[in-house]
């Protein structure tokens, strides 16, 4: 029997994709908006795509924002754009 993989949905492209092959944006108890990239850090998750693309699609269509119910900071928007083009932890 096949192991059912979980697919989730990319904030930019709205594509349905593997878990694996996405990266998780968290935001956490404390209102930290952070890229998870091991997928385990607490706190309620929105997937995005490993391209800068996705990111800034999302972020345009304020994807974020409605994924955590909550208004996201600019500067917060700058630093998940800066940290998806270090690829820290990849």
């Amino acid at each position: 029997m096949q192991k059912k993989i979980p697919l989730r949905q990319c904030l930019g492209c709205r594509e349905m994709k593997p878990k694996k092959e996405l990266l998780r944006v968290v935001h956490s108890k404390e209102g930290a908006v952070t890229l998870d990239f091991k997928g385990k850090s607490p706190g309620r998750g929105a997937y995005v795509c490993h391209s800068a693309e996705c990111l800034k699609k999302a972020i345009r269509a304020k994807a974020f924002s409605r994924a955590f119910g909550t208004e996201i900071p600019q500067e917060v928007y700058t630093r998940l754009e800066a940290e998806m083009e270090a690829g820290d932890g990849q």
